[in-house]
């Protein structure tokens, strides 16, 4: 059960960064949505397994920019969550440039730090 709310609230604030970063963009038309949810289930997925690697390996830089480095250790797992989404399902999850996907990658913290508040539920799992 706390994967399914993990996975929803990922894909709600994969939709909000869709809607408000220019340059993040999912092809589909009315179908999009599908691709938001598909987005949202992989980037949920690395975000279990991934993620704490990826925090623990960057721990000395991290210390070093007071934390700064975790939002490019976030971006980082964006694009890989874009490849695997658009190889293995098509969802066409465009992201142009780097910045783009570093503004995302804060826009989806800070509405999965509302939406979780909100649900009364925590990231961990």
């Amino acid at each position: 059960m706390r994967f399914i709310i993990r996975w929803l609230v990922t894909a709600i604030a994969v939709g909000a960064a869709v809607w408000l970063v220019p340059g993040i963009e999912v092809i589909g038309g009315s179908q999009a949505w599908v691709g938001i949810v598909v987005f949202g289930l992989f980037l949920s997925l690395i975000n279990i397994s991934i993620k704490p690697i990826m925090q623990l390996l960057s721990l000395p830089i991290s210390v070093l920019t007071l934390g700064i480095f975790y939002l490019v250790v976030n971006t980082l797992l964006l694009y890989v969550a874009a490849w695997l989404a658009n190889g293995i399902f098509q969802v066409g999850f465009i992201i142009d440039s780097f910045g783009s996907a570093f503004v995302a990658s804060i826009v989806i913290s800070i509405v999965s730090s509302i939406m979780n508040a909100i649900l009364g539920t925590s990231a961990e799992a």
